[in-house]
């Protein structure tokens, strides 16, 4: 028995790496979202709107992962790369997760429904309205709702409706005195219309009425044609497959093609059907039955609302501190008050840290591009942009300045397509170059270059970042971005920009890691020196924060590191396939995962390397799509100052006892224990830490 125990310990080397299906773990990142839900330290406002993440996370991953897995089950084949139980089974495991979900959102939403009452906030069903509210109400649906309301009836003698994707439908049932059933369907029209509509206040009280309660109150105005007895409407969603199929017609453009493919997503198949629990039993099987949904399909019994997405929006009509206090963005220390932004970054480095720095710097460097005559040309790689670009207009008035303006636009962003369509048609009417990725390979790196006459010689001028060239998400997402005239990474940019605009000639970058052909090679490479070293007895160590961890070639190779004494540290906001602390493979694992005001985006690679530390900013995570499918650019930090920098941030994160969870085996997220020493928030402490670095 002894030797059998011993046996256990010792190093698995040479087998299979424990993992975690990325599915399993993508639900428990979203678990960790419903925590900020129910975390009483947070607003209750602010909870309300996790509530409204969560939906739309949930909503997005069976659009995109469920659509998967029940497309591996229709075709019996799984991906090589597939971990986990057989997909049919997987299914079976997701439904039970997200039923124990649904259920403790339910008690969640209960929660702060309360919480809003000791606050004065009052949201109403159509039971809960005062004749004077009541006649409001009737007066506003009047007026607003009932011009956008397209009841559909549904008749046996007619084809069953196509129900949109993600779209809030009442059905409706009518009954009338001999037990005879009549249904119809009510799209609810938020597209056009708020889900949250506030009441006149009544003395300090403040009221909120879902659009649902509203048309439910007013169901008799509508169907008022029909004799019936009674009449009830309960919420019913679908969501369907979100993938899109590119047809392989040579002759069409693959702007056509996207657009053709776009049209189609809308009649996907079905993944999901979420109906209100309280829906007679005989309409639930009528409903099945007319959408063909098979034991494939994942149908779940809800509450009386869907689509929390909308909540995401929900108003604070109450005080301030229902909500998290603003962090105003910060100007640069070396860019505030400066005339020209080139000027300074031809001098030295800057490095900007959104949201806590504006993004406001990045529009005004390509503001003045726009407008420099000595500016030759603007390059970009654009994957996801605002509704309201800033980016795309100065792009558009430095062509209209006579700059050579080339874009590179992702059409294959998901969710994004439409835009980035606009986007194009938009720009090339305004001269500029619009290019796009093949399809199967997207162009995920945030770059831009700036060639800019100075003398006899062009200079170049370069930025890399973490997240999108996007002022709305660089508001909410935590990202980087560096500015440089670097010859080492700004000519190696260029090299980037080359490939992508002449048909995809491959160059062997010395200092940039650039997917698809260099990151693999060059990060298993770092780690081996760590493991290297270790072996040697010297000082060796890897930190990685990252969105996901699931490649496992990755994987396998910091167990690896762990098994050889390499001390490992991983900052990990979503999928984490990696098991940290498992004894024999990954015993000097760390993993945390940190979820907070502020999206985590940022990726960020720290290597020791014997003592000359290596430090990278990167578009991609540890996953197969962005390091063998994706054009991905990781920059290395050369500045010690800016090193410094994110190292003191990442230390902060290593710190935080308050928001950071801990990454186990069992996906308990559990929340990193307070010590003795004070509550390290670390969002807050990194704003008040680059606050302090400007005095």
């Amino acid at each position: 028995m002894k030797s059998a125990s011993k046996a256990k310990s010792v190093s698995h080397a040479g087998k299979l790496p424990p993992l975690v299906n990325r599915e399993i773990s993508w639900l428990s990142f979203n678990r960790r979202v419903l925590q900020e839900a129910e975390d009483t330290s947070v607003p209750v406002i602010e909870r309300m709107r996790f509530l409204g993440i969560f939906s739309n996370n949930l909503d997005e991953f069976f659009r995109v992962r469920v659509a998967t897995v029940r497309r591996m089950v229709t075709l019996g084949k799984t991906d090589k790369d597939y971990v986990g139980p057989k997909p049919k089974k997987l299914l079976s495991e997701i439904q039970t997760v997200v039923l124990s979900l649904q259920e403790r959102f339910g008690q969640i939403y209960n929660q702060l429904l309360d919480e809003l009452k000791n606050d004065h906030i009052f949201m109403l069903t159509e039971k809960d309205l005062t004749p004077s509210q009541g006649q409001w109400v009737k007066s506003y649906f009047q007026e607003t709702i009932r011009p956008a309301l397209t009841p559909l009836m549904l008749d046996h003698k007619q084809p069953f409706p196509y129900l949109r994707d993600r779209t809030i439908y009442l059905a409706v049932c009518m009954t009338t005195a001999a037990g005879k059933h009549k249904l119809a369907l009510i799209d609810l029209p938020t597209r056009v219309l708020p889900r949250f509509i506030q009441l006149p206040r009544s003395e300090n009280n403040q009221y909120i009425m879902l659009l649902d309660d509203v048309i439910r109150y007013c169901l008799d105005e509508m169907f008022s044609i029909f004799r019936y007895q009674a009449i009830e409407a309960f919420t019913i969603k679908i969501t369907r497959d979100a993938e899109l199929d590119i047809d392989h017609d040579i002759s069409k453009s693959f702007l056509e093609k996207m657009s053709k493919s776009l049209k189609q997503r809308t009649r996907g198949d079905a993944v999901r059907f979420v109906y209100d629990r309280t829906l007679p039993e005989h309409f639930l099987e009528h409903f099945k039955k007319k959408m063909k949904l098979t034991d494939n399909d994942t149908v779940i019994p809800g509450g009386r609302y869907h689509n929390f997405r909308d909540f995401m929006k929900f108003p604070n009509p109450g005080k301030k501190l229902m909500e998290y206090k603003a962090l105003r963005p910060l100007l640069h220390r070396d860019l505030e008050g400066q005339n020209s932004v080139l000027n300074v970054i031809s001098k030295k480095d800057v490095l900007l840290h959104f949201p806590f720095q504006s993004f406001g710097h990045m529009i005004d460097l390509l503001r003045e591009a726009a407008i420099d005559p000595k500016v030759v040309s603007i390059q970009i790689a654009t994957y996801r942009l605002a509704k309201n670009s800033h980016i795309i207009n100065a792009l558009a008035n430095a062509a209209r300045n006579g700059k050579k303006v080339t874009v590179i636009m992702e059409l294959q962003a998901r969710f994004d397509e439409e835009a980035n369509i606009r986007w194009s048609n938009m720009l090339q009417e305004e001269g500029v170059n619009v290019m796009f990725s093949s399809p199967g390979l997207k162009v995920h790196s945030k770059i831009c270059l700036i060639t800019r006459k100075q003398g006899h010689e062009h200079k170049l001028y370069a930025t890399v970042g973490t997240g999108n060239f996007n002022e709305v998400t660089a508001r909410v997402y935590s990202d980087h971005t560096l500015m440089t005239s670097d010859p080492r990474i700004t000519e190696e940019v260029r090299q980037v920009f080359y490939f992508l605009e002449n048909n995809y000639k491959t160059f062997h970058p010395e200092h940039l890691l650039v997917s698809p052909f260099s990151t693999r090679k060059s990060i298993i490479h770092l780690i081996s020196q760590e493991i290297k070293h270790a072996k040697a007895k010297k000082p060796a160590y890897i930190i990685l924060k990252l969105n996901n961890l699931v490649d496992t070639d990755i994987i396998r190779k910091l167990y690896a590191a762990s098994q050889a004494g390499v001390k490992i540290q991983l900052i990990i906001r979503g999928v984490c396939a990696l098991q940290a602390g498992v004894k024999g493979y990954s015993e000097n694992i760390k993993a945390i995962s940190i979820v907070d005001q502020f999206l985590e985006h940022s990726r960020v690679y720290i290597f020791g390397n014997g003592g000359q530390e290596k430090i990278f900013i990167s578009s991609a995570d540890m996953m197969k799509r962005n390091l063998d499918h994706r054009v991905e650019v990781t920059c290395p930090v050369y500045d010690p100052a800016l090193q410094q920098e994110l190292k003191d941030m990442i230390r902060i994160q290593l710190e935080d006892n308050v928001k950071a969870r801990i990454l186990d085996p069992q996906q308990r997220n559990r929340y990193v224990q307070h010590s003795e020493t004070a509550s390290v928030r670390s969002q807050l402490h990194f704003y008040h830490y680059l606050k302090g670095s400007k005095s």
